[in-house]
């Protein structure tokens, strides 16, 4: 009932809005909003500042897109670029573009291919990435899938499974001169994988350490193997 009260918002070519609650928000060209939105569909093509949050069932930005404060809602889809000056909190985030988040991500499941900036911490129950990132706090998960493409730096990684890897070079043997890393001064979970990583300590109960790790230190309660081509300086059972 509430759905057949509210309007609709369609920013063609320049243009732009005061903020309130719709039903749609379509911006094909170069719009500004300016307050809070609330909406159930959220679709940016073109080029779209929002001064204000953002409250959203489902939303795309294909195009550009600027919020300047929070996002919250059920699904966001970025194919194009999107910049959040505030928190993301979301249930579903899937980015093949750019996306950069000045505060947190809160999510339920994460699943980048494109390039992630987030300035605190990013928290999922599920985050898979082929991608280059860089998250300024702690990226936290139950899973934590990573196969890195570029170089991905965190200041912090913690979750359940944790597997770590580096993308199959066509080119296998090019592969010298373009070797990636990611970067962290902790990893601390239960099942740990990893390789092609530099980090301060590694903790875990099961650790597996794969090719072209530098690592300071590793403690484990559990299992532990280490492939020849890693450096590890200092190896604990606990």
């Amino acid at each position: 009932m509430e759905t057949k009260k509210r309007g609709d918002l369609l920013i063609n070519g320049f243009g732009s809005s005061n903020g309130g609650t719709f039903n749609t928000i379509t911006i094909n060209g170069k719009g500004t909003v300016n307050g809070d939105v609330d909406c159930m569909v959220f679709d940016c093509n073109g080029s779209g500042t929002i001064n204000g949050n953002v409250a959203a069932d489902t939303a795309k930005v294909n195009g550009h897109g600027k919020i300047i404060g929070n996002f919250g809602g059920q699904s966001l889809t970025i194919d194009g670029t999107a910049g959040i000056i505030g928190n993301l909190i979301v249930e579903k985030l899937k980015v093949s573009g750019k996306a950069n988040v000045s505060g947190k991500i809160k999510s339920d499941d994460i699943k980048i291919k494109g390039r992630l900036t987030v300035g605190e911490d990013c928290e999922s129950e599920t985050f898979r990435a082929e991608s280059q990132f860089t998250i300024g706090g702690l990226l936290n998960a139950d899973l934590i899938d990573i196969t890195i493409f570029a170089d991905c730096k965190a200041k912090e990684i913690g979750g359940q499974t944790i597997l770590i890897k580096q993308k199959n070079s066509l080119l296998g043997f090019f592969k010298p001169f373009v070797r990636t890393q990611l970067e962290t001064e902790c990893i601390e979970g239960d099942k740990i994988e990893i390789e092609s990583t530099k980090a301060g300590i590694v903790r875990g109960n099961q650790v597996v350490i794969g090719p072209d790790c530098e690592i300071e230190v590793v403690e484990y309660s559990g299992e532990f193997t280490m492939d020849d081509h890693s450096i590890v300086k200092d190896i604990r059972k606990v």
